[in-house]
């Protein structure tokens, strides 16, 4: 059985520093032997760590749409953000990628129709987010679970670690498998582990962030 923490950010994204020989170290620590590497607008830490690592590493993206973020899953080629939510889901799709939505609650929204979670976009989405570490807003996960019962979705955790100590604070337990398609069977075979991270991780990430800006990263 693998230990999948389905959504992790590496040095590469904006607002994370930590280097990948510590992700691996963390993740050989805690027994996490799958990642889904996601970093913002990136996916070359993804393809760097899926070379060095000892275990599985799917290549992913963190995408910023217009209304809020979108993750594809198995990519092989950077999406670029700003697209609409429907060019960002077609662009995952040439890939022969997945389409997840991250913390679909969790986060704060801009105002406007909620285009992430509608029906129109959610019928195109193949896995939701329903437990994520970092997500501090209570509820948030019910109504995510509940989304995706809504629409058939598999459902997916992860600690959304900005920090290597974060890795590993939640995980799906799910058969091993090989490619998208198979990934998803397994997936909904899995079952959900996790527990919250502390609230001072998001200013540890905001913090970063300013000092990656002002260093012109």
């Amino acid at each position: 059985m693998l230990k999948a923490d389905l959504h992790v950010h590496t040095c590469y994204s904006m607002d994370c520093s930590t280097p990948l020989d510590e992700i691996i170290a963390q993740c050989l620590k805690t027994g996490i032997n799958c990642l889904a590497v996601s970093d913002h607008g990136v996916i070359e830490g993804a393809l760097k760590l899926k070379e060095m690592a000892p275990f599985k590493v799917i290549v992913a993206e963190e995408i910023l749409t217009p209304v809020g973020e979108l993750m594809g899953l198995f990519l092989t080629e950077r999406i670029p953000g700003g697209l609409s939510v429907a060019e960002t889901i077609t662009r995952i799709r040439k890939q022969g990628g997945l389409v997840s939505i991250p913390h679909p609650f969790g986060r704060p929204h801009l105002p406007g129709p909620r285009e992430l979670v509608s029906a129109e976009t959610v019928s195109q989405v193949d896995i939701i987010e329903v437990f994520n570490a970092r997500t501090p807003l209570p509820g948030s996960s019910r109504k995510a679970s509940r989304l995706a019962l809504k629409y058939g979705c598999a459902t997916s955790a992860g600690s959304d670690a900005h920090i290597a100590s974060e890795i590993g604070r939640a995980y799906v337990e799910m058969p091993d498998f090989h490619g998208p398609d198979d990934f998803l069977d397994c997936l909904r075979k899995g079952k959900i582990f996790g527990s919250k991270s502390s609230i001072a991780v998001h200013f540890a990430s905001a913090l970063l962030k300013v000092n990656k800006h002002l260093q012109g990263d």
